[in-house]
């Protein structure tokens, strides 16, 4: 699922991280983080809720194996998927913020809409 980014870390320690900022996406509805971050991880989110839209057991499994949570598994499956039920994708919105003071890196609020 992920690019081409490798975010300065090995690929299980990426992996990591990346579930872990999906599943709190996913819980939280916002979150502020890097640009770079932000881009690698509105795929993932897209495709989490486009698996609880499908509304069968296979799609749930398939959640509950890359999110950290099970609570965030069901709240996709309830209510996340019933609020898109119209839309074909685009759940995310990625805004720019500006620059970190501490090591200038661009910071970006990521979002489902």
């Amino acid at each position: 699922m992920p690019g081409t980014r490798k975010l300065g870390k090995s690929t299980d320690q990426r992996m990591a991280m990346l579930r872990q900022q999906t599943t709190d996406l996913l819980d939280k509805g916002r979150m502020e983080t890097t640009l770079t971050r932000a881009k690698e991880i509105a795929p993932m989110a897209e495709k989490m809720i486009t698996l609880g839209k499908e509304k069968d057991l296979a799609s749930y499994r398939q959640m509950l194996s890359f999110l950290t949570r099970e609570d965030v598994a069901k709240k996709v499956k309830d209510e996340l998927s019933a609020k898109y039920a119209d839309r074909n994708g685009g759940y995310t919105r990625i805004t720019r913020i500006g620059t970190r003071r501490g090591d200038a890196a661009e910071v970006a609020v990521i979002e489902l809409i």
